[in-house]
């Protein structure tokens, strides 16, 4: 008799320490942007950031609309000489993200975000790691076909939109 009690309290305790466990990721592709709350979840809580500090040149405030909302502006001819290609104004559920990029003999010699979300300390820890990863990986990989970064999918995926359009601005594809 005694057994049987052990195994059921062991079951049961065992359920509740199961169903009580809280996961600290959230499925992006499962919730629509006017379901989301004001807390920022991109990522681990737990995480923390070892990489060097970016410096924000333009705040941003969290939107719920998706997709480009600007045009794509360069400073140089429209034939794909060299220059500086600024991409599209995306709007992500988080706030807007845009990328810019500078391109010398076909080359993209740099690509800067020059707008992220940066409005919380959540927000500014995921991208003070994030962008300058996703600013590297551009330049080595010279097209917008490059992995997000684990813990920032959601200004990954609005740097990429807005990283294509630069490239297209700059009619490297």
């Amino acid at each position: 008799m005694k057994k049987i009690v052990l195994a059921v309290m062991t079951t049961v305790s065992g359920l509740v320490m199961l169903f009580s466990y809280h996961t600290s990721t959230q499925s992006v592709a499962a919730t629509t942007p006017e379901e989301t709350d004001t807390g920022n979840t991109q990522s681990d809580p737990g995480a923390t950031t070892t990489a060097p500090s970016a410096t924000a040149s333009a705040g941003s405030t969290a939107s719920a609309g998706a997709g480009p909302t600007a045009s794509a502006s360069s400073s140089a001819s429209s034939s794909g000489g060299d220059g500086t290609y600024t991409g599209d104004a995306v709007e992500t559920r988080w706030g807007t993200v845009q990328v810019e990029i500078t391109v010398k003999n076909g080359t993209i010699t740099s690509a800067d975000a020059v707008q992220y979300p940066n409005e919380n300390p959540k927000d500014q820890q995921i991208n003070a790691y994030a962008v300058p990863v996703l600013n590297a990986e551009v330049v080595k990989a010279q097209t917008a076909s490059i992995d997000a970064v684990s813990g920032a999918t959601v200004t990954s995926d609005g740097y990429l939109q807005s990283l294509q359009s630069a490239i297209d601005a700059a009619h490297l594809g």
